[in-house]
């Protein structure tokens, strides 16, 4: 009896057979703890506990979906970029992030479940993803403050996932955290240039960091005491630190930044605490986080209707794309004969 199969077994077993599986199902578990135990990865064929695949597939659908409906936002800029040089950059800065949904939907797949079904259920809005996307992006100063903010608090969340305990997982987040750190660099150099411009582009690019402070902030996840699923993510590695830990990293972080920048940010109780040797923050709104999750953010609705539509206009490429790989096949299957 193959291990991975142990989770759907026949419903009616002999006595016998129910011995033998639960004895089956009893040698994994202890493989799958020393696994854990010794930091190593689990990869797709091995065995794991269900509730560690529903996690890991609640968590990297998740992920995709983010990359995929984060698009959005600055995509809408593009054609109104100040430069062609500034367009070229956004434009590959876009395709990065649909090439990093495409990695993370092809790491949920090894998981079961497949990329139409994943689909279906973000287009329905039953599937989640950041609630930082539900925020409109109003001047050009936004896509600094998207990169240098956001993409930074992606960075501090994603790269202790490069060593996340799931195979796919970790190995995709390599490559997409090489690029996220190119995606901060580009958001902090438009803040820069635009601090060191008029005074009125200087006032544009506070105003947008004024506006993505808080909610960047929030990008990870509520407080720890009400967090369900990260101390159990944690016990099973696939995430590193606490959602408190990291974004009390990331406030370090760009404290240091900020001041380079010749802006502030709008939170007059940053401080390092001497005694946690942690930096610490003002309130922030978890209502607000909560009213976006539930789908009654100032954008939701608009980034699933857009979604809707790009679904739909991209049927015929995907149709072409079903017919062409069956032909390829028959030839295949033709040649082979």
């Amino acid at each position: 009896m193959a291990m991975q199969n142990l989770q759907s077994l026949p419903a009616e077993l002999s006595p016998k057979e129910m011995e033998t599986a639960a004895r089956l199902v009893a040698e994994a578990q202890a493989d799958f703890d020393r696994v854990m135990a010794e930091d190593s990865r689990i990869e797709p064929k091995d065995w794991m506990p269900a509730a560690y695949r529903k996690t890991l597939l609640r968590q990297i659908s998740q992920h995709a979906h983010s990359e995929i409906i984060g698009m959005q936002p600055e995509a809408n800029w593009i054609s109104r970029a100040p430069s062609l040089k500034r367009k070229a950059i956004l434009m590959a800065k876009v395709q990065d992030e649909a090439g990093h949904g495409l990695y993370l939907y092809s790491a949920a797949e090894t998981l079961g479940e497949t990329r139409d079904k994943m689909m279906a259920d973000l287009i329905a809005g039953k599937a989640r993803y950041s609630s930082i996307f539900n925020y409109p992006a109003l001047t050009w100063a936004d896509m600094g403050a998207i990169g240098w903010l956001v993409d930074g608090a992606a960075i501090c969340n994603q790269v202790p996932l490069c060593r996340a305990s799931y195979g796919p997982y970790g190995r995709a987040m390599v490559r997409v955290c090489k690029e996220e750190s190119f995606h901060q660099r580009q958001g902090f150099e438009i803040l820069l240039e635009l601090s060191n411009g008029t005074p009125e582009q200087k006032q544009m690019a506070q105003d947008a960091v004024n506006r993505w402070y808080a909610p960047a902030l929030m990008m990870f996840g509520p407080p720890d005491d009400d967090s369900p699923n990260s101390k159990q993510s944690m016990a099973w590695n696939i995430k590193r630190f606490s959602n408190d830990e990291l974004r009390s990293r990331f406030v370090g972080m760009m404290v240091e930044q900020v001041r380079v920048l010749g802006l502030t940010l709008p939170d007059n109780q940053i401080r390092f605490n001497e005694d946690t040797k942690k930096w610490e923050h003002g309130p922030l709104d978890w209502h607000e986080f909560q009213e976006v999750l539930a789908g009654r953010g100032p954008c939701n609705v608009q980034r699933l209707e857009r979604r809707r539509e790009a679904h739909d206009d991209g049927a015929w490429v995907r149709e072409a794309a079903a017919v062409y790989a069956a032909k390829q096949s028959m030839k295949t299957k033709e040649f082979s004969a």
